[in-house]
Formats: C-alpha cells, structure tokens, sequence
C-alpha cells in the first residue's frame, strides 16, 4: 500500500472543514500508519476512528484536525494533552508547538506511545503516566489544553493547569457521545465556544468518570 499517497488523499479530503494550512501540513507529515496496530495499518488513512487495545481508540482523523486547529498554535507554546493513546494526536502537537506533555493512564499503550514517538524523532514530547490528578501539575501552566476522551464536565485541576488565555479542547457529555468545547480562559469569565458533536472514550479520573 502507498501510505504516503493515501496520507495526501486524506489530508486533502479533509481540508474542506480545516482551514489551518499549519495543521494541515502537520497531518501530511506524520505517518499515521506507525501508530495503528499491524492489523488495522491498511486502514490508517480512512477517515474514521480505530481500536488500539484496551478499549481504546485512535481517533478520526478529521476530529483531531479540528481539535489540533482550534488550539490556535503558532510554535512556541507548551502544550498539555490528555489521554495519549496511540500517540499520534501528540506527534501532530508536537510538529505545531515547542513542548508537548502528554498523560496516560495506561501503561502499555503509554510505552508502545513512547517508542513510537521515539522512532520517529520526536525530542520535545514527553509522555508520562496518569497521576490521581488530571493532568500534570508539574508542567503547569499551560497555553493549550486537549483532552481526547469524554467528561461530564470541565474538571477544575485541568482548568486550574491553563494559563490565562490559553486555549482547552475538551468533549464534554455523557460516557457515549459528548460536544466538543473550546474555552478560552480569562481572568474573569471564560469563553465558551460549541465546536458540535463527538464521540469518544470516557476520561477517568477525580473531576471526571470513574472507572467501571
């Protein structure tokens, strides 16, 4: 299969709802396909999302443009993310911003993330394990948030963790389907904004669900 053609397929499919030519470019340089279990590699450039293990997922590729495009980097922020999975959300941050630091709660999927960051020469991404804590506070604050599962609400140590003006993209809904939300803090009232429908995998953790 040609990974490459099909990558330039799907990054032109969907450049019709994601404007961010940046992000864009990001998307036509990482190799999705190195971050898919062997099984599902010919099925990497589908617009859709795939399991990795666990109960997990590797999300749509459209959704984590959109996501990724609302964060609004320019390259010099340090970015938070959490719920790293396959690790190719964190390869795209990691082309658009200075620092990534990302958190799973996982540790299997944490290290295949490592060592597939790794083998592609990622240096300024740093993976670690999920603390009781949403987040890491070690790290805060942050210019921009993204969290790729699904909470009831926006958990306050993950807000406390954003600088003022930075940006955080969060679905927020039930265990099944949610909205996607960005919200930019302010010192005195956040902006809000419905980004539309999603689906993803619960988050787990305090401010958020608890494991089943």
């Amino acid at each position: 299969m040609d990974f490459a053609k099909a990558r330039a397929r799907l990054v032109e499919d969907i450049s019709s709802e994601v404007k961010d030519k940046r992000v864009l470019a990001a998307m036509a340089r990482v190799p999705r396909e190195r971050f898919v279990p062997p099984q599902y590699q010919h099925l990497a450039y589908e617009d859709s999302p795939l399991p990795i293990g666990f109960e997990q997922t590797i999300s749509q590729p459209l959704i984590i443009a959109m996501m990724t495009e609302a964060l609004e980097l320019s390259g010099k922020e340090k970015v938070l993310e959490v719920g790293t999975g396959s690790g190719y959300q964190a390869a795209i941050l990691a082309e658009l911003a200075s620092t990534v630091i990302t958190t799973e709660r996982l540790p299997a999927l944490a290290e295949a993330a490592k060592k597939a960051l790794s083998s592609l020469g990622y240096k300024n991404v740093v993976v670690h394990l999920a603390e009781e804590t949403l987040g890491f506070k070690a790290e805060a604050p942050y210019n921009a948030i993204i969290v790729t599962a699904g909470a009831p609400q926006v958990p306050p140590d993950l807000l406390a963790q954003l600088a003022i003006g930075g940006r955080m993209v969060i679905p927020i809904g039930s265990r099944y389907l949610q909205e996607l939300y960005k919200i930019i803090k302010k010192r005195r009232s956040n902006t809000v904004q419905n980004l539309g429908g999603c689906r993803f995998v619960p988050l787990i953790g305090k401010g958020a669900w608890e494991e089943e």
